[in-house]
Order: structure tokens, then C-alpha cells, then sequence
């Protein structure tokens, strides 16, 4: 299996698309992250996050509840809504699909997966920064959180000597030059999760097309 980067850049780069999340907005920053750099659009998260729980009480649901949890059909329709009012050449659906298929997905240029883990009460996955062995994810509640894949690496290992291929831009920490990392079996465990009604192994996968740029 060989190196498998977004866009083909390498993690220094990728990095540095990542920004802080504050509250429960990590999908947007996904989106945020992904739309920059399919088509260059530059969408600040927290604006995007007024933007979403404005149009909650419009009657326009992108997330469960204004400051709450988006679900992965959600996700997809965020997307879409961008697309339309932003004139953006993307477009946006709901797969479920195979750790064998995503790890895949890098070597095209026009596509981006948001992945969104579960997790029950003491069963967080591990996920870790750049080759650190600390574990980012404490988290001691049933939870769930969305990142943007951006590399799979099957020779990356951390400090620990834990293989860990699974790379992700993800909503916690600033621009920098470091991904986050997961080791195999965690990922497709937290990937994995079924839930009723999203199922398992739930991918918004973003597609850029040209053709697909239209506004409302």
C-alpha cells in the first residue's frame, strides 16, 4: 500500500488548513477546510457556524439544534446550501463505503470525505498529533466528532511505536504543521459505530465539478 496525501501535499501543508474549534462546531471547520481546498473558497467556521444556527430557526435544520450535534446527511446539505449560495463548483452526497475505498480517495484531486467517529462512554478512540503518543482524545462521554481525511500512510508511527496510517485534518488545534493521526483498529472501530438511521461508516464525500457551480 503506498502514501496516499490530499491534493497531493504533504502534512506540513495539509496542517495548515486546521483551525480551533469553540463549542460543537467541529463539522464546520471540516467543511470549512474542505472547501478551501477543493475550490479556494475561504469560509471562516464561526461565521458559517451563525450562519447554520440562523437558518435553524428559519425552519432550515442543518444541525439537530442551534449549537448542536450535525449529522452526516446534515453535512451533505450544508454543502449543497454553500454551493447554491456561494456559487461553489462542488457538490455534495452521503456514501457508506470501506476503510479499503477511503483510504483510496486521496489519489483524486476533485474529491474530499468528511468521516465522522462515535463513540460510547469510556470507548474514545485514540487519536493523536503528528508522531506524539498522547493521546488527544480524553473524552470520557458517549460522543461523536467529524474530521476531513487527508492522508493514509501505512509507514507512519508515532513516539509509542503505535502504527497509526489514518491522517486528518481536524478542529483541534490551529494551523500548523502536523495532521492528527489514528492507528487502524480504533479508526474502523469509531468509524464503524452503527446508528440508527445514519448507519455505519458514514462519508460526505464533496466532489468538485465545474459544472456543478450554480447559486440560489
Amino acid at each position: 500500500m503506498k502514501k496516499r496525501f490530499l491534493k497531493s501535499l504533504p502534512e506540513s501543508e495539509l496542517a495548515r488548513f486546521q483551525s480551533l474549534q469553540k463549542g460543537n462546531d467541529c463539522t464546520l471547520h471540516a467543511i470549512s477546510a474542505a472547501l478551501q481546498l477543493l475550490c479556494g473558497a475561504d469560509l471562516a467556521p464561526k461565521d458559517l457556524a451563525a450562519e447554520v444556527n440562523s437558518l435553524w430557526w428559519r425552519g432550515r435544520f442543518y444541525r439537530v439544534l442551534p449549537n448542536w450535534a450535525v449529522t452526516p446527511p446534515m453535512q451533505a446539505n450544508i454543502v449543497n446550501y454553500l454551493a447554491r449560495t456561494r456559487g461553489l463548483p462542488v457538490r455534495a452526497r452521503l456514501l457508506h463505503t470501506a476503510p479499503e475505498i477511503l483510504r483510496n480517495l486521496p489519489d483524486d484531486d476533485d474529491l474530499a470525505a468528511l468521516v465522522t467517529l462515535y463513540w460510547r462512554r469510556g470507548r474514545a478512540p485514540a487519536i493523536y498529533r503528528g508522531a506524539s503518543a498522547w493521546n488527544y482524545n480524553q473524552s470520557k462521554s458517549t460522543a461523536g466528532h467529524t474530521m476531513l481525511f487527508a492522508a493514509f500512510d501505512p509507514e507512519h508511527t508515532n513516539h509509542g511505536g503505535l502504527q497509526t496510517p489514518w491522517g486528518f485534518i481536524n478542529s483541534w488545534a490551529d494551523a500548523n504543521t502536523e495532521l492528527f493521526w489514528m492507528e487502524d483498529e480504533a479508526f474502523r472501530r469509531a468509524w464503524g459505530f452503527r446508528l440508527p438511521i445514519i448507519g455505519r461508516c458514514a462519508t460526505v464525500l464533496i466532489t468538485r465539478d465545474p459544472q456543478a457551480a450554480h447559486t440560489e
